[in-house]
């Protein structure tokens, strides 16, 4: 093989691997081409999820002010129930009282 084959058939060689380059590189756009009904679709999909964030965020607000006001209404009935609690320990100790006073004066009379 002298110069001038070996030229051409590397001239040959490159022109056919640029040629199935070029062809590839066609064959995958137009694979993954996106269409305008799927860029609707997208877009949709993308508002829904977006108004499903929105949605989240708010009850994710509802919950945590719920939970603030269920936290205060807990804290203040067991407040409630503290201070009834202790009227009642002092009622008892008083009616304990009066009880022994009342049989004292029993028994002294």
């Amino acid at each position: 093989m002298n110069r001038t084959e070996f030229i051409v058939v590397t001239a040959i060689i490159l022109f056919v691997a640029f040629a199935l380059g070029w062809f590839a590189c066609w064959l995958v756009h137009r694979l993954t081409r996106v269409n305008q009904g799927d860029m609707g679709a997208l877009d949709q999909m993308a508002q829904q999820l977006h108004e499903a964030e929105e949605t989240r965020a708010e009850a994710i607000e509802w919950v945590q002010a719920r939970e603030a006001e269920l936290k205060n209404q807990l804290s203040q009935t067991e407040a409630e129930l503290r201070a009834a609690m202790d009227g009642l320990r002092d009622a008892r100790h008083e009616a304990e009282d009066l009880r022994g006073y009342i049989e004292r004066m029993s028994n002294a009379g």
